[in-house]
Parts: C-alpha cells; sequence; structure tokens
C-alpha cells in the first residue's frame, strides 16, 4: 500500500516508511533527532501484568534497533470493559509502566477505545544523533550477523493455548519476551555497527530480507547456529504452528534459497512470528566476537553469530545453509 504513495521530500526525514525500518527518524536540529514508533499486540498470556510488559517491551524494541533512547511513551488501548474487569485494564498498564520506568522513559498518557478483543501497545518517542543512528539498510559484503534473542516465541505462544509446553519452557519464554533491547543496543553503541533491525512478527527470514533488500546484499544464515527456546522445535514436529508462519514463509518466496538439508518442520522456525524478539546486528568481523562476548557479559538471553553478509546475486537475498 504504502509504496503508492506519494515520498515525502523532507530532508530533516531521515528514516521513513521506504525501506520498512523499524521506526521512523526526524532531524530537528544538528544534533538532536526524535525516533517514532507505536506498536501494539493481542495478548500472548493471561497475566494482564506480563501483557502490559511484554506490549511494552515489544515497542521500546523500535526505539532501540534505531540505536535510539526512549524519551517518551503513550498508551495504546482496546479493551472490552463489558466483558473484563477494569483491574486488568489497570494491571497491563503497571506492567507496561514497569518496563518505561526500566527503558529510562516516561509515560505520558493514552488513548483507548472499546473492542471485543484486548490490544495493548505504546507509540514512543525516543531521541539519536541525526549522525549516529542505526537502520535496516547498510550491511555490507564481509559483515556478520549476530541475533540477541532466541527464536520460537509464536510458537510457544500458540501451543500453551492447547497446555502442550511444560511450565519451565514457557516461563523461561516469558522472561525472554519481557526482557528490553536496551542493554545490548547500549553494548553495541561502542562497536562499528552497520545495519540493525528487531526480529519480530515477520519472523527471522522476513526481517532479515528487509535488511538484504535495504542493503542490496545476501544474508546468509546458518540454520545450526540459530538460538531456539526451548520446545519450540518439540512444538512444530507436534504439529503446531502459527497463523503467521505460511504467509511469512510466502513472503521470502523468489528470494530464498536453500541449501542445507532440513526437515520443513525445522525450517518453521526461520518464519516464527516473534514477539518483542531479539536484534538481528550486521557489524564487521573484527567487532562481532567482542560484541558476542559483551552480550554473554551482561547475560544477554542469547549472544549467537547466525551468519554472514554476502554479495547480491539475483534475487537471492536469503541464503540458508
Amino acid at each position: 500500500m504504502l509504496a503508492g504513495l506519494p515520498q515525502a521530500d523532507d530532508p530533516n526525514l531521515l528514516v521513513g516508511y521506504n525501506t520498512n525500518d523499524d521506526a521512523g527518524i526526524y532531524r530537528l536540529s544538528d544534533e538532536l533527532a526524535i525516533v517514532v514508533t507505536a506498536d501494539f499486540i493481542t495478548p500472548p498470556v493471561n497475566d494482564p501484568f506480563q501483557f502490559g510488559q511484554i506490549a511494552a517491551a515489544n515497542a521500546l524494541s523500535d526505539v532501540y534497533a534505531m540505536g535510539g533512547d526512549p524519551k517518551v511513551c503513550l498508551n495504546l488501548v482496546s479493551f472490552p470493559s463489558k466483558l473484563l474487569p477494569a483491574d486488568h485494564l489497570n494491571r497491563i498498564v503497571a506492567g507496561a509502566l514497569d518496563k518505561i520506568t526500566e527503558a529510562g522513559a516516561v509515560l505520558a498518557g493514552g488513548h483507548s477505545v472499546e473492542d471485543a478483543e484486548p490490544k495493548f501497545g505504546l507509540s514512543v518517542v525516543g531521541v539519536v544523533h541525526p549522525d549516529r543512528f542505526w537502520a535496516n539498510g547498510g550491511a555490507r559484503p564481509g559483515d556478520v550477523l549476530v541475533l540477541t534473542k532466541p527464536l520460537g516465541s509464536g510458537v510457544l505462544f500458540n501451543a500453551n493455548l492447547k497446555q502442550w509446553v511444560p511450565a519451565d519452557a514457557m516461563d523461561a519464554c516469558v522472561r525472554v519476551v519481557s526482557t528490553l533491547n536496551r542493554a545490548a543496543a547500549q553494548v553495541m553503541q561502542a562497536l562499528q555497527i552497520h545495519a540493525v533491525t528487531d526480529v519480530t512478527g515477520f519472523g527471522l527470514a522476513g526481517h532479515a530480507l528487509e535488511v538484504a533488500k535495504a542493503s542490496d546484499a545476501a544474508l546468509h544464515l546458518q540454520m545450526a547456529a540459530l538460538p531456539i527456546m526451548d520446545q519450540a522445535l518439540a512444538m512444530y514436529r507436534k504439529g503446531m504452528t502459527t497463523g503467521s508462519n505460511a504467509f511469512n514463509r510466502q513472503l521470502a518466496t523468489g528470494h530464498l534459497v536453500w541449501e542445507g538439508q532440513w526437515p520443513e518442520r525445522h525450517q518453521e522456525i526461520l518464519f516464527d512470528p516473534q514477539t518483542s524478539g531479539g536484534l538481528l546486528v550486521a557489524l564487521p568481523e573484527a567487532d562481532a566476537e567482542q560484541l558476542v562476548a559483551s552480550l554473554k557479559a551482561i547475560g544477554s538471553p542469547a549472544a549467537h553469530v547466525i551468519g554472514r553478509v554476502a554479495p547480491l546475486k539475483g534475487q537471492r537475498h536469503l541464503v540458508i545453509a
């Protein structure tokens, strides 16, 4: 839809929607730009407080993916007030405020509407230096790819509706998706970063494809190197999937080449829609070892080299070995 709309010609719009990046960036002065984003989700868990935490972490992640510092947030609320008690909404907002405060930002208000299904998220304004932001374009051949959180939350949340997921695996999943990408982004500030995106609803393949297209490059991913949440592959083998996997796979059709022999159920982890996923980072090989070591030192949910950037050959934007 957006491709058919007029493109903004304001030179202060440093990042718009033309590369499907995580947030917009607008320059206010030579020293200051704002990062703007909005995101909301349906409940992946039953606990209202945890729902608020996860939704807030998910929205704040877009600012971290641009190298920004979140400052001001507004609640985005859809709530069935005639079906659920008001305390549920209070706890959702309390969970969000917990993560907003952890991020060093403030909650300034928001907007709510009556809806049959609860939905919650944030609009977020952050700040960044106009010469030092990150974007999803800029990955260079020879770069190493690092992922900061494991994959698999989509299938685990779905399987948990059938009570297939052991409690310890589900608890670990919730901890991962509730973790802010703040610490990882702070570690990255000291390194030479060429491209960043956060991995969310389009899955690793979809967001990696956005990086590849925006960078006019190919991303070569090593399936065996992917960090995967406990029980996620087991749930795919058991026959569980998500409503987004087929769509995410279709997005990559024509751009993805399989070079390894992986069972189709195993392949699904590439298309698993993530909620509050990790950062996918392209950076020089010389800095990648330091990034992985630093992420492990701060207890990041994952710190894995998962592939490399190569020159683009035809439409082979993604190569999976």
